[in-house]
């Protein structure tokens, strides 16, 4: 856990926020779905906020920049405290790929946030993009991800959860063991 963060003793749920972060295809919504569950906390989908200008050039195999970025974190942003001002939990699934991205949303959001970095190998996350229906990030894309990739560093005190060969449960038992 990072610094300054709490865990309420109820439930073992953390009344912070979690950032589950990561590229695209390495299983942050599934993985931040079922922690939110097993936390009971509000779950947050970043890919449902993007603009639908973000959407098109996204689909047009055009990668975002830091322009295109800026104002969906700072929505983000919003969502998040929305969803964190009845007092719950929230896990936010969201790419969060720069220092600089998760900074703005860090200091945006104002409270204790822990980040949760998943990776795993690259033949793993074509296939599993491979299997996803009807999303709007095509595989082009996914090279600009790992070139605009930034892991977290150790002041940042995330937690580092390698996907590979690991099961939805086991990986969220980890982190729940980590965040404890």
């Amino acid at each position: 856990m990072a610094r300054g963060q709490t865990m309420s003793n109820d439930n073992h749920s953390p009344r912070h926020i979690c950032i589950v972060m990561g590229v695209s295809g390495v299983g942050k919504s599934t993985v931040g779905r079922s922690l939110a569950d097993q936390l009971g906390a509000t779950f947050l989908e970043g890919d449902d906020f993007h603009s639908n200008e973000n959407r098109q050039k996204m689909a047009q195999g055009k990668a975002l920049n830091d322009a295109d970025r800026m104002p969906w974190l700072d929505r983000l942003v919003l969502e998040t405290r929305r969803a964190r001002s009845s007092g719950d939990a929230v896990v936010l699934a969201c790419s969060a790929l720069k220092i600089v991205y998760r900074k703005r949303l860090v200091t945006g959001i104002g409270e204790p946030c822990q980040i949760i970095f998943l990776h795993g190998r690259m033949d793993t996350i074509f296939e599993r993009m491979g299997h996803r229906a009807g999303h709007f990030m095509p595989f082009g894309l996914l090279q600009s991800q790992l070139d605009a990739l930034e892991p977290p560093t150790p002041l940042e005190q995330a937690i580092y959860v390698d996907t590979e060969g690991q099961p939805i449960p086991a990986l969220v038992k980890d982190i729940r063991r980590q965040l404890a």
